[in-house]
């Protein structure tokens, strides 16, 4: 019996990182004071580093808009908080899209 317990309670030690994994999200951001031609693939790079990202695609309807940036990440790895930080501190704001 005690065996028993022991083997169970090992088994949903070894079983719970499985069960607590993180999902995949998507956000997309707008990303100000990115107005230019260069800016856009600034603003990707960026954010591409952040670790737990693993997709970014970025839009700017002409060459002189902002930057909408849409970005898929683990969120147990990142969070929305952080990729905005890192926009932020590239020196685009940026704030979840409307």
């Amino acid at each position: 019996m005690r065996y028993r317990c022991v083997v169970a309670t090992l088994g949903l030690l070894l079983a719970s990182p499985f069960s607590a994994r993180a999902a995949e999200e998507r956000v997309v951001l707008a990303v100000h004071h990115a107005d230019c031609v260069l800016c856009g693939p600034i603003v990707k790079s960026t954010l591409a580093r952040v670790k737990g990202v693993s997709a970014v695609t970025v839009s700017q309807a002409d060459a002189m808009a902002d930057v909408t940036a849409t970005v898929t990440f683990d969120n147990g790895a990142t969070s929305v908080a952080n990729l905005i930080a890192a926009a932020t501190g590239a020196g685009y704001p940026a704030d979840v899209a409307k």
